[in-house]
């Protein structure tokens, strides 16, 4: 068969696997020779602290990928020696350099990748276009991270759909085998080509992009390919009670496969695959499958609507006034530290902070708390989670917030308003996954667990606590943040009016 392409370049970025990859698939089936690459982005990694979860999962997630590649030319019939020559060409600068003088370097005449919808990502994408047209180098993007992108499901008046419900009925009404079915990678694969000698290196370590090692595995996470498989694997043997236990925070409940949908060490069409097929009769994989829709709901809402970015998807509000002062500065800093004097939002900051994960229940927990309780800007408690979680991607952490915050896409009134107590002695009855993030309330039993300043003094002493110094007296009264949040966002009705 003919191929319009001698040369072609795969460039890897949020898709760090070889299966069912939708860039590499077009790449191999296009042209005779392809290569791959991935290029480590000093203007992203120049931002970030040296020790970095995230940049340590990319780099194990890489040195699979490029086990991977090799693998897949062997068993695609190339001879022993090319097959062991074949890989990824790691770079570490400027992508739109990197990528366009590689792309030179090897005589592409196409470049291979697959969207990131990011207004960065997007920004970034449009110079390396250019740079490669200059050189007559064609750059051709596909969707992968998300089952439908973009302006693929759209109300009956052509409009993105705003609120969930309806989109989600779309999305399912829409949806087809052929949405979720793989490429097929295996048959092309022969069409890998041996690096170039100079290119034949192996992935770098963290040391050599002057970052520090982290220990993972201590964290409990696993990297690449084979760590989402296995985390598919166990989750897919409790789906049918994932409705049941995914509000627990002490209960192995979520799929934990948040990181590997983030950096594609999963493919979400297997994901959804999996879950579309058992929605009808499994409760627990029809939610499941919902929360990949709300997936595919922010990632087309951020495509469609990049100012969330920045503002309110709501414009009237950014009308609110948050609290900006030296108060509200201390009040974000107690929040940032998990010590707020309510346990399960210290513990669930304790969590973020000690492994950079937090179960999803508690973030929905801390950012109203943040908002709504201390009347702090929901861009700030963004930004520290964009900062600090594994699995950071800026179209759900910015949907999160903005939900939280009631600004974004929801059709709810503004004043919904979590109780840190209620949401405590539902989710965490018996206070288990407080004392495994904050051990000095270990002592505390019963309802002392959620709401230690309502303990008798025998109990805080029987328990070792004498509040404000071996644990913090609460910095707000939530009946009383709960009244002055009102006023605040009283300014919001205002402004529709």
């Amino acid at each position: 068969m003919h191929k319009p392409f001698s040369t072609g370049l795969v460039w890897f970025r949020r898709d760090l696997r070889v299966a069912d990859n939708t860039a590499l698939f077009h790449a191999l089936k296009n042209c005779n020779k392809v290569q791959c690459v991935f290029v480590f982005d000093t203007g992203i990694l120049n931002e970030l602290p040296r020790k970095d979860r995230r940049v340590a999962f990319i780099q194990a997630s890489l040195v699979e990928l490029d086990q991977l590649l090799r693998q897949a030319a062997q068993e695609a019939g190339l001879d022993a020696k090319a097959a062991a020559q074949v890989g990824l060409i790691v770079l570490h600068g400027n992508p739109i350099q990197e990528v366009s003088h590689l792309a030179k370097q090897i005589e592409a005449q196409a470049v291979f990748a697959n969207h990131d919808d990011e207004p960065a990502a997007l920004a970034r994408d449009a110079q390396v276009r250019g740079a490669l047209a200059n050189a007559g180098i064609a750059l051709h993007t596909y969707k992968d991270h998300v089952v439908f992108e973009r302006q693929e499901v759209l109300t009956l008046a052509g409009n993105p759909y705003t609120v969930f419900t309806p989109y989600k009925n779309a999305w399912l009404k829409k949806v087809q085998p052929q949405d979720l079915a793989p490429h097929p990678i295996a048959e092309h694969a022969a069409a890998l080509a041996p690096r170039p000698t100079a290119r034949q290196l192996p992935v770098p370590s963290l040391p050599d992009i002057d970052f520090e090692e982290v220990d993972l595995t201590a964290l409990h996470y696993k990297t690449g390919v084979s760590g989402g498989q296995a985390l598919l694997e166990d989750f897919l043997h409790r789906i049918d009670r994932y409705e049941e236990t995914r509000n627990f925070p002490a209960v192995k409940g979520p799929s934990y496969l948040s990181v590997h949908l983030r950096f594609g060490t999963v493919s979400v069409r297997q994901l959804a695959q999996e879950a579309w097929r058992r929605y009808k009769t499994s409760e627990g994989a029809s939610v499941w499958l919902s929360e990949l829709i709300w997936r595919d709901f922010y990632a087309q809402i951020l495509a469609n609507f990049p100012h969330v970015a920045e503002r309110s998807f709501k414009a009237e509000y950014d009308a609110i006034q948050w609290d900006h002062g030296p108060h509200g500065k201390a009040l974000f800093a107690a929040w940032c530290e998990g010590r707020t004097g309510y346990p399960l939002v210290d513990a669930a900051m304790a969590q973020i902070n000690q492994t950079g994960y937090m179960h999803n229940r508690l973030r929905m927990v801390v950012a109203s708390f943040l908002t709504k309780d201390l009347g702090v800007d929901w861009r700030w408690g963004e930004k520290y989670f964009a900062q600090h979680l594994i699995d950071f991607d800026l179209s759900a952490n910015n949907g999160g917030w903005q939900w939280a915050s009631s600004s974004g896409c929801d059709a709810q009134p503004y004043f919904r308003i979590f109780n840190p107590v209620t949401q405590s002695e539902k989710f965490d009855p018996q206070g288990k996954f407080i004392k495994r993030y904050l051990p000095q309330l270990a002592g505390l039993e019963g309802a002392d667990i959620h709401a230690p300043w309502d303990a008798k003094p025998l109990a805080l002493q029987a328990a070792g606590i004498t509040l404000g110094k071996d644990y913090p007296l609460p910095v707000v009264n939530h009946a009383e943040a709960r009244e002055k949040t009102l006023e605040r966002y009283a300014v919001v009705k205002k402004k529709a009016a």
